[in-house]
């Protein structure tokens, strides 16, 4: 699965601390989805597509392929 999450933060002006607090993890956690190191659970990547105002699937990219 890949995301817009850099891509979204710069659009928006937010730095990987400050999406960590409203989102509710460590700025780590928000470092490791970045870099497709890590799979958010869903409650967070909801949270995270509430942040930025969009559809889940517009923030995290489900790639058929993956499977």
């Amino acid at each position: 699965m890949k995301n817009r999450l850099k891509e979204l933060r710069a659009r928006d002006g937010y730095n990987q601390t400050q999406l960590a607090k409203l989102a509710h993890v460590s700025r780590q956690t928000i470092s490791l989805i970045e870099r497709d190191d890590f799979m958010p659970s869903i409650l967070t990547a909801v949270r995270i597509a509430r942040i930025f105002n969009e559809p889940v699937e517009n923030v995290f990219i489900f790639e058929e392929d993956a499977l």
